[in-house]
């Protein structure tokens, strides 16, 4: 689940607004626009890097439906289709699929972005070791340690056809 800190507010903000930010370099010669957010370009690594509006389309790039995931609140939405969308401002995401079988997916279909309102956010309580039943230390570990509600909900991209 995210951790929403000072430098990634901006991003979880704007998705709350229904708009999906990344990342593009100013540096002279590079411009390079990246997802996920970071404080510096992975091509060039200047720091020279600023949030930028993207357009909400993209183009599948690679799916796959999964079928069991233990972790909240993933457990409740199985299947789902976890997939890698090319962007059209180019960096590539993970995100998920919605409002589309999984036999209708193709590789290069069209897709736009929308989002999803989820309801709670988790963070981690123990050690920091997960356990396949949502405890935090697995297995003998005297059920110390949980993943644990936090406070309100987030919007999460995900893509659906366009």
């Amino acid at each position: 689940m995210p951790e929403v800190d000072a430098f990634t507010r901006p991003y979880w903000d704007a998705a709350a607004e229904g708009r999906l930010l990344l990342r593009r370099c100013r540096a002279a010669g590079c411009g390079v626009a990246h997802h996920y957010p970071r404080e510096f370009c992975p091509s060039c690594w200047s720091e020279d890097v600023v949030w930028e509006q993207a357009t909400g389309r993209a183009t599948l790039y690679t799916w796959s439906v999964v079928h069991r995931n233990d972790l909240p609140p993933f457990l409740d939405r199985v299947p789902y289709v976890a997939a890698v969308v090319e962007l059209a401002e180019g960096p590539r995401m993970m995100t998920e699929i919605t409002d589309c079988p999984a036999e209708a997916l193709r590789i290069g279909m069209p897709l736009v972005v929308r989002f999803r309102q989820d309801a709670v956010q988790f963070r981690r309580d123990g050690d920091g070791r997960q356990g396949g039943d949502g405890r935090q230390g697995g297995a003998g570990a005297g059920g110390a340690g949980y993943v644990v509600p936090v406070g309100a909900g987030y919007a999460v991209p995900v893509f659906a056809p366009a």
